[in-house]
Order: C-alpha cells, then structure tokens, then sequence
C-alpha cells in the first residue's frame, strides 16, 4: 500500500484476555502509561512493497534484531490521543485525523515512509474496537492510545532505512498529574534547550524527549513538576514545557502562545484551545513572549494565568514559577477561571457533553 489502497485487517484476538475482574482492579487506579490493553496494531513497510501485513493481534514484546536501525539513528516518530467513555456508554475519538496530519509531517521530517492518514484513523478504530471494555468511566480518565513507528531495517548505514514497523498500544490512564487538578511549579531551564530552528522540534519523535529528560530531572530536584524551554538563539523567549505547550491569560481577556517557527510542537489541544477561546470572547494571539515580561507581568498583576496543555495533560494550571534566582507566583498560584472554564469546555467536547461544532469528536461505539 502506497497510496490511497486499502489495507485489509487481520483479526487475532488474544487467547488469553486479562480477566473482567482483574481489569476492573486495574481501571480502579491505572496511573499513567503502565497498565495496559489486551491486544496491539502492527503494520509493516517494505521500500517497493508498500505497507503490509496489518493485524490486530495480543500485545506481546517485539522481536528485534541488534543491528535494528533505530537502536543506532534513532528514526522513530509517535503520536498520542485518547479515547473517552461518553455518558450513554459509547467511546469518541478527539480529533484524530489531526494526529494522523501530524504524524505524517514527522515522519517526512525524519525521512520514514507516510502512512495514509485513513489507515492510521482506522487503526486506531479497531483497536479501541476490540479492546473497548479498557475504555475507563471515571470522569478524568481515558483510553491514552499510542501510535508509534521506527525503523526496523537490520543495517548499520547512515542513510533512511528502507523497512519499517508501525505499531499502536493502548493504555487506560487516570489523571497526568496526581492529585487532581491543581496548579503545577515549573522550572525555567538556564542551560537546555529543546529545539533549534532548522531541527526536529515541531516533529514529535523520540529524540525531542530524551533531550529534555536531563532538566527535566533538574526541574524535580528543584521541587518542581515540570521544565520550560527558552528559544535556543537568544535564550530570552518561552518555547513549550518538556511536553506540553503553554498559554498565558491577561487582564484585558488577551489569551497568548508562543508561535509556531518549527521549534515547537503543533499541539493538536493547542489549536483546538486557540479556537475555543476566541469563540468564548477572548482576544487571541500567537506571539513570542520573553521570560523577564513573562516575570514582569505576574508582578504587575496584568498576567492573570498561565496553563500548559497537551493530550496527556490536558489542560493544566501553572500557579509557581522557578528558576536560578528565585521564583514568583502566578494569580496568588491558584487556578484561574479561564484556565478551568477552557478546560471544562473542551472535556464536554471531547466526550460528548457538548455541542461539537467544529466535527472534531469522533464516534467509535
């Protein structure tokens, strides 16, 4: 398959399913990102062959070969969305066909086949299909589906490989933060960078987040929940956190991100922030903001709230700030009306509490 042809999948349930008690012990408490579903998606791409050999099938450990190209260059790309449980019982999708545009752009930027966006969707589909009574009820938690491809080619040669494996894991997941939604600290980094113009930034690839696990680690030990990027040019500019974007909220309804100049992700709840907001009155704008206004304007009291969003986060409320030579707090570090009535909004959207003007919610069952 290498172009709009449809791929037929193959069916494997798994023999042995985690039984319906054990799962409801699970879906008690799943945390983040370490229970997960019965079965996984495999795809796989051959140069002159297409894509191939797409199944549903029990989630078991890959096999791969030490010389695997991705161990040595690193070509991977991933995505992450969720499936919701809606009151009636059925499961929705947000905006999935924005993750499969996005994940087509990585993979042009790291030089790996596209996959067609229908297929992508569809295998999303089949999965929360099959694997349906993991989608947890509870109101903060979700079916976290991850959608991930590298290079499996065996060889050692620098250049794009020419065999590839995609591959979709699901994962029911309670909040990204514990303890609720309340106000995170975030650490302003003085020595990293996450991006530079001309790199991988806006891709979302597996090498992004492992440069940034180092002040990540530096943002804990400073007691804080989560590190913020500066530009890598002047060091003056907020890009994004480690994994989310950020928003900040003024006292004349102004609502600001920094832009998209291909060091940041295009955050798919990012956009769909940027047009809920102005539909709910506020004036919205993409523009840099540099740390000392960002620091100045919480003085004054002109900066009200600031939140950082994402699918696994959602969105968040930034309350306290620090860095090297000192800290200060944002609206007294309480969360902010906006921040809490976008967040409210778009939760209603995302499983079908509210009208979905815009065709963004998906429905699977």
């Amino acid at each position: 398959m290498s172009g709009g042809d449809k791929l037929d999948f193959e069916i494997r349930p798994n023999p042995a399913p985690v039984s319906a008690a054990d799962r409801a012990a699970l879906l008690a408490n799943p945390g983040f990102g370490r229970v997960f579903t019965d079965h996984m998606v495999t795809i796989r791409y051959a140069d002159g062959k297409g894509w191939y050999d797409a199944r549903v099938e029990a989630r078991a450990p890959i096999p791969m070969d030490p010389a695997a190209a991705v161990l040595h260059y690193a070509q991977e790309i991933f995505e992450g969305l969720k499936a919701y449980r809606t009151a009636d019982g059925g499961v929705t999708l947000f905006r999935p066909e924005a993750n499969a545009a996005r994940f087509v752009a990585s993979a042009r930027r790291l030089a790996m086949p596209e996959l067609p966006p229908e297929t992508f969707v569809e295998s999303l589909r089949r999965l929360v299909e099959i694997d349906k009574d993991w989608v947890p009820e509870d109101e903060d938690a979700s079916l976290y589906l991850r959608p991930f491809m590298f290079a499996s080619e065996v060889f050692l040669g620098v250049r794009p490989a020419n065999e590839y494996l995609y591959v979709v894991i699901a994962s029911p997941a309670g909040a990204y933060f514990t303890g609720g939604v309340k106000p995170i600290t975030v650490w302003v980094s003085p020595d990293y960078t996450r991006a530079a113009p001309g790199g991988t930034g806006a891709a979302k690839c597996g090498g992004n987040y492992a440069a940034s696990l180092v002040a990540q680690a530096e943002a804990i030990e400073a007691g804080c929940d989560q590190v913020v990027f500066l530009d890598a040019v002047e060091r003056r500019f907020v890009d994004e956190l480690g994994g989310m974007n950020v928003f900040f909220v003024y006292d004349d309804n102004t609502l600001v991100t920094p832009p998209l100049t291909g060091t940041i992700l295009p955050g798919i709840t990012r956009d769909a922030i940027l047009t809920l907001a102005a539909e709910s009155g506020h004036q919205v704008a993409e523009r840099p903001v540099s740390f000392a206004d960002w620091q100045a304007d919480a003085a004054s009291g002109r900066l009200r709230e600031v939140f950082a969003c994402g699918t696994a986060a959602v969105i968040t409320p930034i309350g306290g700030v620090r860095f090297p030579d000192g800290e200060f707090l944002i609206g007294g570090g309480e969360p902010g009306r906006s921040t809490m009535a976008l967040r409210q909004q778009l939760g209603d959207i995302q499983r079908g509490r509210a009208e979905d003007r815009h065709g963004w919610v998906q429905r699977v069952l």
